[in-house]
């Protein structure tokens, strides 16, 4: 895929907490934005690094997987391996600006 894809990121309140969501793939929670950003961006480094070495198994059943978000994924898994920082991939900017 040669277009830089990223799936739609969300924030609403749940009960008197943030959330922010990446629809399709994982959430994070907070008591502020900037809280629930790093909840975020941790899930989803650890998501991608266990991608990364461990592949995808999901059953036949669920059917086909999105290929926007796995290559969305490996991305970042490539990009943790690395020692990089995924938060700009994933918010568009650094958390300290949430």
């Amino acid at each position: 895929m040669s277009e830089c894809w990223t799936p739609t990121l969300t924030a609403r309140e749940v009960g008197h907490r943030c959330r922010l969501s990446l629809d399709g793939v994982c959430w994070g929670d907070g008591d502020t934005l900037q809280e629930a950003s790093a909840d975020l961006v941790a899930r989803l480094r650890s998501i991608a690094l266990s991608l990364r070495s461990n592949g995808w198994n999901m059953p036949a059943e669920l059917g086909p997987p999105d290929l926007r978000v796995l290559s969305f994924l490996w991305e970042l898994g490539e990009m943790a391996a690395r020692g990089e920082d995924i938060r700009d991939r994933v918010l568009g900017f650094t958390g300290d600006r949430v």
